[in-house]
């Protein structure tokens, strides 16, 4: 009898939950002057813990760069494929630019692990970056004991229409664009507890592509823009109000989970590393009880935008994502900076 095999046997996490932890990063990145950046063409960098670099190659040309790896969220390898290239490739939309290829970063046991198996997640890569309309250029590949895979992605972006994730401004609404809960259907399916329905959930909402980013990079209406992945929805939120120095507001009842995740949660079936971005960040928060850091916490891969738009543009936005037939919550307002940088109201 043939074995069945599970990607997800090969990793201790999943997806964006591998992220180094949030204090441990900024150790690395501080101990090694990563935020000492000089060029002045470099107009994103490791400073603003943006989404990608952005670096200036003309009057009103600039290129994004950003990479993106990780070991297998799903036992599908074509199913990794997909969701590794979109989540990549989020990057370039989430500073409002335009992909304009990407090459294939691949670790591989193949002593252990079929090449058939690796092909098919370059397969499904493929078909995320032809949906995203670019192509995979090329890229580099290892034997190692671990599989992972990722892209490195490029991208263009006017100089002046650059969404970083520290724009908002004292009234500006946040949106977020995709339901809460892959880091808790991606445990599940690694306990084996996941029924197919909220596997197909997990799939098709990582798969989605947040192309309304490049969409969005042309209006100046949208302040600020980043995506929710490892560090969770509290860890990105948290960024863009110290990015801006104000106080952002997040409503609990408002934020949207994916169908089926409460009954998970309800029995404790979250990642891990939900409660390592809690102990990073708890300290600059008010207002969670209990079990409300699961939603908050939990590491997203290929998640949403967050979109922050000042309030008197509420309609113009609303009728743009409509338009788009683009999903969107309305979870939180920016307010002048008090003692926290995030308070969770209900």
């Amino acid at each position: 009898m043939e074995q069945t095999i599970r990607l997800t046997d090969w990793s201790e996490g999943s997806g964006c939950g591998c992220k180094i932890a949030p204090a441990v990063l900024d150790q690395i990145l501080q101990a090694s002057g990563s935020f000492s950046q000089k060029d002045p063409n470099l107009l994103v960098g490791n400073s603003s813990k943006d989404d990608a670099a952005v670096y200036q190659v003309s009057e009103d040309l600039a290129l994004i760069n950003t990479v993106d790896f990780f070991t297998p969220i799903v036992d599908d390898a074509f199913d990794f494929g997909r969701i590794a290239a979109t989540n990549a490739i989020s990057d370039v939309y989430a500073m409002g630019g335009k992909p304009l290829f990407a090459n294939a970063i691949l670790s591989w046991p193949v002593e252990k692990l079929a090449p058939e198996l690796a092909a098919k997640v370059l397969e499904g890569a493929k078909l995320a970056c032809s949906k995203a309309g670019i192509e995979l250029a090329g890229g580099h590949s290892i034997a190692a004991k671990d599989p992972i895979f990722g892209l490195s992605v490029n991208g263009l972006v006017h100089p002046r229409k650059i969404k970083k994730n520290t724009g908002s401004k004292e009234g500006d609404l946040l949106f977020l664009t995709k339901p809460l809960g892959i880091g808790v259907l991606a445990t599940a399916l690694k306990r084996q507890k996941i029924n197919d329905r909220d596997y197909r959930n997990l799939v098709d909402i990582a798969c989605q592509l947040n192309s309304i980013g490049e969409v969005l990079g042309n209006h100046e209406e949208v302040h600020a823009l980043t995506d929710v992945t490892g560090f969770g929805l509290l860890g990105h939120a948290l960024e863009m109000a110290e990015g801006a120095g104000l106080t952002l507001q997040l409503e609990f009842k408002k934020l949207p989970l994916i169908d089926g995740v409460a009954d998970y949660i309800q029995q404790f079936i979250f990642p891990d590393n939900t409660y390592r971005n809690w102990n990073a960040f708890n300290s600059k928060v008010t207002g969670v009880n209990g079990m409300e850091l699961v939603p908050l916490c939990d590491p997203q891969t290929s998640g949403g935008l967050l979109i922050s738009v000042g309030a008197e543009d509420k309609a113009w936005f609303e009728e743009t994502m409509r338009l788009q037939e683009q999903t969107f919550w309305e979870i939180g307002k920016f307010l002048p900076k008090d003692n926290f940088w995030v308070q969770v109201v209900n």
